[in-house]
This record gives structure tokens, C-alpha cells and sequence, in this order.
């Protein structure tokens, strides 16, 4: 089916990448990556790349500089391996969240990234629930945006859930909580925050009824939790039930799952587009494997067709 088509991995997140190859019905290529005393990652294909499509699976994931160097790499001896092409498939795309400037002298670091995969010899990327969409605007190769709010869709409707009300946590997230939303027939509200500094917030208002209902909270990625666990304990003091918190990128820095292990949250909602520790410290996580999606998207991309037929919206 796929005679010159290959599938690699990366170190951030094998696991993800194995679940995509068996949906695919292919083996994973084989190659070497190795890092030399110094710390400098080597990369050798262990098999002839010569005139294939060739997959990359290499999500930013900790420790993301580690990763990302170790993609461009990859990139870089596919390259000189005369690979037809060359798709990175990163499910987390990290340096999202600089997106902009803020302020004077700052970078726009998401735009450095892809101004540095292009460089180095991606043919097209292919990401998932980017923090900033118009990040797809930093490229000048395609970029498939999907997303996983189809598959949290279809989770939480198998729940008996008592009384659901979608919260985003900032307006940046609104659209996507209003769709969730409707899609569950519930109401949504939304926080409105501040952020003194980098992984801190204060929630300053609530704007919605939550009292006597579920929150489900719906963000792109958490990363500490601090911010997670305010938005619940801001929730909790305006009558809200305890909280279903879902997102589709489960960085958990640092102490992040010792923290959401909180008394008001019922149930973390994560995708394995980021590995996660196989014993976490709480049994309120809850793990949606993107992989089928990824390997249709793949199929697609192969065979010719529509990304948008992955979706429900094709607005989305």
C-alpha cells in the first residue's frame, strides 16, 4: 500500500508513534539516534529513504530543546538521504505560547521555530491544537491543523454528566468552549484573568452561571496546573460542582500532577500527544490516544483527499 512511504520516530514519544504505525499497518523505520559524549545527537537512517515520503513523529515535548535540535536533525539526514519528502508530524507544537509580542525587545519564538524547520527541509507539518492558530500563517509549506475536540466531544457525551457547564478559562479559548458546548447542549461561561508573570494567573471574574452545575474546562494544553487549580477553586466558590478539566497537550511540568490530585477536580482529560509517565501520581487521569486520527491523517495526506473530512466541523 505505502511502497514509499516510511514512518520514524523520534525519542519524545515512541509509544505514540508504534500506536500510529499499527493503525497504518506498517512497520516503523528503523534508524539509529544516539547522543554523543558532548550531549550532540547523531541520527542514521538504517534503511534506504531514497525517493520516499517519509513521516517524522516528534512531538516538543520535555526536554523540549533536546527534542527539538533532535527533529532537525532527523530532518537534516533525510534530506541528504534524497527523501522525496520530508512531513514532520508534531502533535505538540512547543514555543506556542510566543507567539506575539507582548512587549518591547520580546521574541516571537513560534515563528523563529518555523522559520528553522523550513530551513532545515520539512516539506509539510502536521500539528494539533496549536495555542495561537494564525501560527499556521508562520509557514510558507502546508500545515495541517487538527484538532482533538471531536474525540474529548465523544468522551464526555459517553459520561452521565449532572448538570454541564463548558468554562474556558481566557477569552482565547472561548470559540473553541462555545463549540464544545454546543455540541454537548450545554451553557458555557468564561474566565477572565490576569497574568503577572510567566505560569502565573488571577482570576478576576467569572462571567456565566456555574452554580449547582459540572464545570468542564476546556484549555489546549496545561503545563504547572497552578493556573487549572485556581480556575476550579475560583469555580468552586461560585457553587460550581467539581470539575472535569480537559485538554488535548498534558505537559504536567514540574509538580503538575501532585497538584490537579485536588479535592474539585473529578477528572483530568488528556491525549497522549505528549508521552506521560506510565504509573502517574493520581487515578484522575484519563489518557484519549490521538493516534487513529494522526494515521488517517497520514492516509490522507498519502492517498490525496480532504483533512477536513477528519472532523465533524470542517470549520474547526
Amino acid at each position: 500500500m505505502y511502497r514509499e512511504f516510511r514512518l520514524f520516530a523520534g525519542t519524545s514519544n515512541p509509544g505514540l508513534a508504534e500506536r500510529i504505525s499499527q493503525q497504518l499497518g506498517v512497520e516503523l523505520g528503523k534508524v539509529t539516534i544516539s547522543r554523543f559524549k558532548s550531549g550532540e545527537i547523531y541520527v542514521h537512517y538504517e534503511e534506504s529513504i531514497r525517493n520516499c515520503d517519509v513521516f517524522l513523529l516528534q512531538s516538543f515535548s520535555h526536554p523540549i530543546n533536546e527534542m527539538f535540535v533532535e527533529l532537525l536533525v532527523m530532518i537534516d539526514a533525510a534530506k541528504r538521504a534524497s527523501a522525496r519528502t520530508i512531513n514532520i508530524i508534531v502533535p505538540y507544537y512547543g514555543y506556542a505560547r510566543q507567539e506575539r509580542k507582548s512587549a518591547p525587545r520580546e521574541p516571537i519564538s513560534a515563528k523563529m521555530v518555523a522559520d528553522v524547520l523550513t530551513t532545515a527541509g520539512a516539506s509539510r507539518v502536521i500539528t494539533m491544537d496549536l495555542h495561537a492558530p494564525a501560527i499556521q500563517g508562520f509557514f510558507n509549506i502546508p500545515v495541517d491543523h487538527l484538532t482533538a475536540l471531536d474525540l474529548i466531544t465523544e468522551y464526555l457525551n459517553s459520561k452521565d454528566i449532572d448538570h454541564p457547564v463548558v468554562v474556558s478559562p481566557d477569552a482565547g479559548r472561548a470559540r473553541t468552549a462555545e463549540k464544545l458546548a454546543s455540541r454537548l447542549g450545554s451553557p458555557f461561561a468564561m474566565m477572565v484573568k490576569q497574568r503577572p508573570a510567566h505560569n502565573q494567573a488571577v482570576i478576576t471574574h467569572v462571567i456565566g452561571d456555574v452554580r449547582d452545575r459540572t464545570p468542564i474546562i476546556i484549555e489546549d494544553l496545561i503545563d504547572t496546573g497552578t493556573t487549572i487549580v485556581q480556575v476550579v477553586e475560583s469555580l468552586k466558590d461560585r457553587g460550581a460542582k467539581d470539575a472535569i478539566v480537559c485538554a488535548t497537550h498534558g505537559l504536567f511540568s514540574g509538580s503538575a500532577l501532585e497538584k490537579l490530585d485536588h479535592a474539585h477536580i473529578g477528572e483530568i482529560v488528556v491525549t497522549d500527544s505528549i508521552a506521560l509517565p506510565d504509573h502517574p501520581s493520581t487515578d484522575r487521569l484519563r489518557v484519549l490516544s490521538v493516534a487513529p486520527m494522526l494515521a488517517r491523517a497520514t492516509h490522507i495526506i498519502m492517498e490525496g483527499g480532504s483533512i477536513a473530512t477528519l472532523f465533524k466541523d470542517a470549520g474547526v
